[in-house]
């Protein structure tokens, strides 16, 4: 059962904060209670519904007129804020009502000529049927237990049975301008009704107050729940430990494969393995459900219209998945020639790829650009299973049909849309960095996920690799271990496949100085550096090789090398000796690794602030070289000391020199005596 989150002292400190124009307050409670609806997952999901309240303000003469605050174009209600909720005149709005009809392009115009701010983002589709229904607070969910009743081959007679006529029930029809003013038909026949149910799509209430709204939404989900037997609904977003994953990293290169040009990016995965799931994947009907389409209309510019089916036997072998992957790449095909010459005006193809799996003993898999879109895609499949099997025990699973589903997923909208926005460099790509918590490993992150990168951080601590993701932000993971122990690689490897569903990028980072002279040092010393600067970057480098021969899409491998693999530096031995091995083993592995596409280059740094170069050891080796600190730093040739920010640019810049393997760049503000030619 869903429970009601709403809190007074809550609701008043929002309004607090607000100021005091008595607007502004409302407005800020109307946030509140969005924010409350958007974290609910089972009453809201990505991108969709859309929540209002309407105002008064004054125009630039001081006289005050009706405004409707309604959700913003690319805000989520979970996390939404004021200027997420424009302001849109409402006088214009309700003259639209008197028209016959309406293009979604010219009403996206006018509603954008409503504005109070120009520089607002564009307001709900939506916005006209929370325009014409007259209370003050409306809310639009879709919640799964309304899904499950919208979907219902007999919706009506059970919307009644629960409801009888406190909710007014509106006729499939696309969102827009047509279904504004059917819904608004609805409610006027009968003004009494707290709420309308939109067949196959979703759940509208509305009232005096943000509480009264919010409750109904609350209260209504809960009574079709209760109905429907759903006395405790599961949390969306399981992810249990698994095995046999291996397979993720070969469906990945497939999907790549059959739908993408030979330089394009892999899909990335979230993996959602909870006990619903595979006993949704137990069921005998499991192949009719996946063929029905998907609970609510705009699932599908998330999912598509049906998800990709692998079973025990399809997984056997890349030729069995990729056969999988090509049929469904054909049926697409043959969906969008079926549809696209019915539809009003010219369409473009999307890209026949899917956009969620459903993996016999593995689980549900929600797949994007990026671990953004993954995860929405993985959630709304997650809600998806749980609506098919409840609806169809309950009486069948019946969404919108084909034409209805075409006419959403190439809704024009959504077509203006296509070619105007590109992508950053790395979207797609998964990036692991060992030292990922240090001073140039963090650095290094940071500057392949400001390029659309997700990464995977690798360190000993986890309360350093949390204040590192704290910093990272919500799409990158991270793995703690010793890079020395004999499993280590392999276990980064299987978290990177779970968090992701493999690996493009390795930066092997990770390292420290050992100092002192080498007819002094102890000889465990010795190995113990050569364990960490030179064995564990081998380890690494092979296993995250091997993961990309399994995506068969290439992929490159950067180590941190060091200056000091070629300029050595007095008592720094230890340190030198296996860099330099590792400057050899990226050339090695250039040379064996290049007939499988995966590029293998290095970075030669030299004196970065960081866990390795510390203040003692700093003030150690400039006293080594009779100079000052400062002077030790900038002993270069641009006499500018370099940070771990420029070392991190290097990596990111070589990652992205397509034709570029077997090289070192130097990052150390020119050293003649460290150059390599």
């Amino acid at each position: 059962m869903i429970e009601n989150m709403y809190k007074a002292q809550a609701a008043a400190d929002w309004r607090a904060a607000a100021g005091a124009d008595p607007a502004d307050q409302e407005l800020a409670e109307r946030v509140y209670t969005s924010r409350l609806i958007g974290q609910n997952p089972d009453l809201l999901m990505h991108g969709g519904g859309n929540t209002s309240v309407k105002l008064e303000r004054p125009d630039l003469f001081g006289e005050m007129r009706p405004v409707l605050h309604v959700k913003g174009s690319g805000w989520d209600l979970d996390t939404i804020e004021a200027p997420g909720l424009p302001g849109v005149w409402q006088e214009p709005l309700l003259k639209l009502r008197t028209l016959d009809k309406l293009s979604d392009e010219d009403m996206v115009n006018y509603q954008r000529s409503s504005l109070l701010n120009s520089a607002s983002p564009n307001p709900s589709v939506e916005t006209l049927l929370h325009a014409f229904l007259p209370h003050k607070y409306v809310d639009h969910t879709h919640a799964t237990p309304f899904l499950i009743l919208a979907d219902l081959p007999n919706a009506e007679e059970v919307c009644r049975e629960i409801f009888g006529d406190r909710l007014g029930i509106v006729p499939y029809i696309m969102p827009g301008f047509s279904l504004a003013k059917a819904a608004a038909d609805v409610y006027d026949a009968n003004p009494d009704v707290e709420g309308l149910l939109l067949l196959k799509h979703g759940h509208f209430a509305f009232g005096a107050t943000a509480q009264e709204s919010y409750d109904k939404i609350v209260q209504h989900t809960n009574e079709v729940a209760d109905y429907l037997g759903l006395t405790e609904l599961t949390p969306i977003g399981e992810r249990l430990p698994a095995s046999g994953l291996d397979i993720l990293p070969v469906l990945r290169g497939v999907i790549a494969e059959v739908t993408a040009d030979r330089d394009g990016a892999m899909p990335v995965f979230d993996l959602r393995n909870g006990p619903v799931t595979h006993a949704f994947m137990a069921r005998g009907d499991v192949d009719a459900l996946a063929t029905r389409g998907m609970a609510s209309p705009d699932h599908v510019l998330r999912t598509k219209g049906w998800p990709l089916v692998l079973k025990q036997a399809d997984l056997a072998n890349r030729e069995s998945i990729k056969a999988k992957v090509e049929a469904f790449a054909a049926d697409y095909r043959a969906y969008f020639d079926r549809q696209a010459p019915e539809a009003a005006g010219p369409k473009t193809m999307l890209t026949p790829d899917p956009k969620h799996a459903w993996i016999e003993g593995i689980g549900v898999l929600g797949i994007g650009v990026n671990a953004k879109a993954a995860s929405a895609s993985a959630d709304l499949a997650e809600q998806n299973i749980r609506v098919r099997a409840v609806a169809e025990d309950a009486g069948g699973f019946y969404p919108i049909g084909e034409k209805d589903m075409f006419d959403c997923e190439y809704w024009s909208l959504e077509q203006a849309k296509l070619g105007k926005g590109t992508p950053p460099p790395f979207q797609g790509r998964v990036v692991m960095a060992t030292g990922g918590a240090g001073a140039i490993g963090l650095a290094t992150a940071k500057a392949f996920a400001a390029k659309g990168a997700n990464v995977v951080l690798v360190d000993r601590d986890q309360a350093a690799l949390d204040a590192a993701l704290s910093q990272l932000g919500r799409w990158h993971s991270a793995c703690a271990l010793d890079i020395t122990q004999a499993d280590a690689a392999e276990t980064a490897m299987t978290a990177a496949v779970a968090a992701f569903g493999g690996l493009d990028i390795l930066v092997s980072n990770a390292g420290t100085a050992t100092g002192g002279a080498l007819v002094e040092l102890e000889d465990a010393a010795f190995r113990a550096a050569f364990e960490l600067n030179f064995f564990a970057h081998k380890a690494f480098a092979t296993a995250a090789a091997k993961l990309m021969q399994d995506q068969g899409r290439g992929g490159q491998i950067l180590f941190n090398i060091s200056k000091q693999a070629v300029n050595p530096g007095r008592n720094l031995g230890a340190y030198g000796t296996p860099k330099a091995a590792t400057m050899f083993l990226m050339r090695q592995l250039a040379l064996e690794l290049a007939g499988s596409g995966i590029r293998v280059n290095g970075v030669n740094a030299d004196k970065i602030r960081s866990g390795l170069l510390t203040d003692a050891f700093i003030k150690e080796r400039a006293a080594a070289r009779g100079v000052s600190e400062e002077v030790y730093m900038g002993g270069n040739l641009l006499g500018r000391e370099v940070e771990a920010h420029h070392v991190a640019e290097g990596f990111a810049n070589l990652a992205l020199m397509e034709r570029t393997t077997g090289h070192v760049i130097t990052v150390d503000g020119g050293n003649t005596e460290a150059e390599l030619r």
